[in-house]
């Protein structure tokens, strides 16, 4: 005769199922670690005047990947917001954002409340944009005859500009190239590979760089002082991420399209 206690035999497969109260829970239990993660990161606005392939609308150019994986790194969120140059960098030294996301060295004497992250992001080459065939061995005093062009707000175009008689000033680079194209402007100043890159998407044709370059300068994120603290640890970790190999490797894979040269990605 069977026993009246007997128990039940379990399958085997639902021996180890567990009760769904214990998932819910463990979901809860992860969700939350991961919201009071992101609630314990500090959130720093850059003002940014890069384009594609530097940064672009989907978050996913050169710089992008790489100053936000730095940020990670030193538990900053990187969040880039679009103004034209000159009110970027005004807002930023005003402390109505954080920061300014990429300029070149030494604006720290204009701008005293802003203080530079002393590792390179990249260097720009500003260079000389035209549709005349005749122009050519670009530099600064060949620009004083001209009609050129230029985003408001670079300032290594307004201290280089000062003798020219013939300037026009835009906030978008597209206005820029358009000008160019329709002849409006003999020459449209700006950074080599944005301004290819932008005539690509633009489908403009007879458009070309003047050659050389009329500067080449390195690139670097400025802060507000009052994220002075923070300066440190973001250099550090730039460092670490080009030593590992990270930024050579994106930089390649965000510049081939564009026909960059090696030199471009090289670690300095």
């Amino acid at each position: 005769m069977r026993n009246a206690y007997q128990c039940k035999k379990i399958p085997q497969s639902e021996k180890y199922r567990a009760p769904h109260w214990f998932l819910i829970a463990l979901l809860a239990l992860a969700l939350n670690s991961h919201v009071s993660q992101a609630a314990n990161e500090t959130t720093l606005f850059l003002n940014d005047t890069n384009e594609p392939p530097f940064t672009t609308k989907a978050g996913d150019g050169f710089l992008d990947i790489v100053v936000g994986e730095a940020f990670r790194r030193v538990g900053l969120r990187l969040k880039l917001i679009k103004l034209p140059a000159e009110r970027g960098i005004i807002n930023a030294n005003a402390g109505i954002e954080d920061g300014d996301f990429s300029r070149i060295a030494g604006l720290g004497k204009i701008y005293p409340n802003l203080i530079r992250v002393p590792e390179k992001l990249t260097e720009w080459h500003f260079v000389a944009f035209t549709r005349q065939a005749k122009l050519s061995n670009a530099n600064w005093a060949m620009l004083k005859p001209l009609s050129v062009g230029h985003i408001k707000g670079w300032k290594i175009f307004e201290q280089n500009l000062q003798l020219a008689t013939q300037v026009t000033t835009v906030d978008e680079p597209e206005q820029l190239f358009s000008m160019l194209d329709k002849n409006r402007i003999d020459v449209a100043l700006y950074e080599q590979w944005m301004g290819n890159a932008l005539v690509k998407k633009m489908h403009l044709q007879g458009i070309r760089v003047v050659e050389p370059a009329l500067s080449a300068r390195e690139m670097f994120i400025y802060l507000n002082r009052r994220h002075a603290d923070k300066v440190p640890a973001i250099a550090a970790a730039l460092r670490a991420i080009k030593t590992e190999g990270m930024y050579t490797k994106v930089c390649r894979e965000k510049f081939a399209a564009l026909g960059a040269p090696a030199a471009q990605c090289e670690v300095k």
